[in-house]
């Protein structure tokens, strides 16, 4: 079977499409992984903690932030074959992943990611545009492993 998902991968996507899905799975993996991390800090469970140098809380979307700002480095001056790669459109998506978790705290200028208002919406809304995008992405991968099982 993973032979047959890379085939799929490797005939039925273009560069573009490729890209789109490396990026939605990026946004996907981190979302989730962000959240988890987040609620093993909350509950003080876990190797995590909050990084506060000088006591002042460093939040996770001034790394998307960075993330996204090597990302459009690479899109402005790098050459083809790394605009390309993999690596920039997972980091895309990491990156904006990084900055939508917290988005109600960008949107009201205080901390209310734990607050009811700062959870509900990003982690529905979010949730299921990650879920949705990474399948939607995937379409035509899936379309082909449906004809291959048909011959079969």
């Amino acid at each position: 079977m993973p032979r047959e998902v890379y085939g799929a991968y490797r005939d039925e996507l273009g560069p573009r499409e490729r890209a789109v899905l490396w990026s939605w799975l990026g946004f996907t993996a981190t979302f989730a992984g962000v959240r988890a991390i987040t609620y093993s800090i909350r509950r003080g469970i876990g190797p995590f903690g909050n990084l506060a140098p000088g006591g002042q809380h460093l939040h996770h979307y001034l790394w998307g932030i960075g993330m996204l700002t090597g990302v459009g480095a690479v899109a402005i001056r790098g050459e083809d074959r790394t605009r390309s790669h993999p690596t920039v459109a997972t980091a895309y998506g990491a990156g904006l992943a990084l900055i939508v978790d917290e988005f109600a705290l960008l949107l009201d200028l205080r901390d209310v990611y734990w607050a009811k208002e700062g959870r509900v919406s990003v982690d529905l809304g979010v949730g299921l545009v990650a879920a949705g995008g990474t399948g939607f992405s995937a379409i035509p991968i899936l379309r082909r492993l449906r004809r291959n099982r048909r011959r079969t």
